[in-house]
C-alpha cells in the first residue's frame, strides 16, 4: 500500500521509468484524409473558411488527432510498456482516469489523399498530485503525426489517473415542497387531518378541483368543501422514466385520477408495479408521509 515518502519515492522512480518508452509504434491511420470528414467537421464546428473547400483544400489543423483515431476498438499498435503503466497505476489504487488537457503542434498542412502514420511516447509521468478529484499521477503520450514521409504535426495528450477521494455521502434529498398560499391552504389543512377535501361552490353546488378562489361556472367567489370518499379510476397517466429529479426513483407512473365524486386529480399510482397501471383501473386514496415535514394524498391500485 502507498502510504510513507519513501514508498511514493519508490513507487514514482517505478513510473518514471517508463518515459521515454513507445505507446504507439507505426500506427496507421483508419482512413485517408478525406472531404466527407472534413465536410463534417467543418459543419459541427461552424467552420466556413475557404481554405477547407475546392480542389485546393486542406484539412482544418485541429483534426490532427481525428486521423490517428481507432474509433471504438483497442489501437492494435498500443504498445505493452504502455498497459503495463495503466495496469500499474491501477493495481495501486489509481484506477479513476479523467483526460486534462492536450496540445497540438502544426508544421504541414494535410490535404484529402494524404495517408497519415504516427508514432506515440510516453513523455512524462508526473510526481504525486492532489487534486479536487483525488490524488494520483498525470501521464502524458506526444503522438507525431506524418503524411508522405514528413512530420505533420505533434500531439501531446494528458491524462490523470488518481485515486477517487472520499466524500461524505450526501443527505438524502428531500421532495420538493407543496406551494401553500391563502386559496389552497385549507386543502392542505385537510391533507394534514387525512382528508382530501374537494371545494364546493354554496351558490351553484358545482364541485371543483384544484382548488380556486372563485366558481368557474357561476363566478361565486363563495364556497364549502366535501370529503372526497377515496374512491377513483385511473382517467390518464404516464410512465416517469427520464429526466431523473431528486427524491424520485424512475421509473413510476403518475396518474390523472377521476374521484368517485366526478373532479380529477394528479398524483402518484402507488402499490402496483408502474407497467401494470392502466386507464380504468380502480383505485383507493391513502397518505404517504416522505419526510418528516411531507405527507401527500396518493392513490392505492386495487383492482387488475
Amino acid at each position: 500500500m502507498i502510504g510513507e515518502p519513501e514508498v511514493h519515492e519508490e513507487f514514482e522512480a517505478r513510473l518514471k521509468a517508463y518515459e521515454g518508452l513507445p505507446a504507439a509504434a507505426t500506427g496507421v491511420g483508419r482512413d485517408l484524409v478525406n472531404e466527407p470528414m472534413i465536410r463534417h467537421w467543418c459543419e459541427a464546428m461552424g467552420d466556413t473558411s475557404p481554405a477547407y473547400t475546392g480542389p485546393d483544400a486542406i484539412a482544418p489543423p485541429t483534426m490532427l488527432q481525428a486521423w490517428t483515431m481507432a474509433g471504438l476498438t483497442r489501437r492494435p499498435e498500443r504498445t505493452a510498456a504502455y498497459d503495463e503503466l495503466l495496469t500499474l497505476l491501477d493495481a495501486s489504487g489509481h484506477h479513476a482516469v479523467v483526460a486534462t488537457d492536450c496540445e497540438q503542434e502544426y508544421l504541414r498542412p494535410l490535404r484529402p489523399g494524404d495517408r497519415v502514420t504516427f508514432d506515440s511516447v510516453i513523455e512524462s509521468v508526473s510526481g504525486r498530485k492532489t487534486t479536487r478529484l483525488g490524488t494520483g499521477y498525470f501521464v502524458t503520450t506526444r503522438t507525431d503525426v506524418r503524411a508522405g514521409g514528413e512530420l505533420a504535426g505533434t500531439h501531446r495528450f494528458r491524462i490523470l489517473k488518481y485515486a477517487p477521494a472520499h466524500r461524505p455521502s450526501k443527505p438524502a434529498e428531500r421532495r420538493p415542497r407543496p406551494v401553500v398560499n391563502r386559496d389552497n391552504a385549507g386543502f392542505w389543512e385537510g391533507v394534514a387531518r387525512h382528508e382530501l377535501l374537494i371545494q364546493r361552490c354554496t351558490a351553484c353546488r358545482t364541485l371543483r378541483f384544484p382548488w380556486l378562489p372563485g366558481c368557474n361556472t357561476c363566478g361565486s367567489p363563495d364556497w364549502d368543501t366535501v370529503a372526497a370518499s377515496g374512491e377513483g379510476t385511473v382517467y390518464s397517466y404516464v410512465v416517469m422514466h427520464h429526466p431523473p429529479f431528486p427524491a424520485f426513483e424512475p421509473p413510476y407512473a403518475v396518474g390523472l385520477v377521476e374521484l368517485a365524486e366526478g373532479v380529477r386529480i394528479v398524483s402518484n399510482v402507488v402499490g402496483v408495479p408502474y407497467d401494470d397501471v392502466r386507464i380504468g383501473m380502480p383505485v383507493r386514496l391513502e397518505f404517504r408521509r416522505y419526510d418528516e415535514e411531507l405527507e401527500l394524498p396518493v392513490f392505492q391500485g386495487v383492482g387488475p
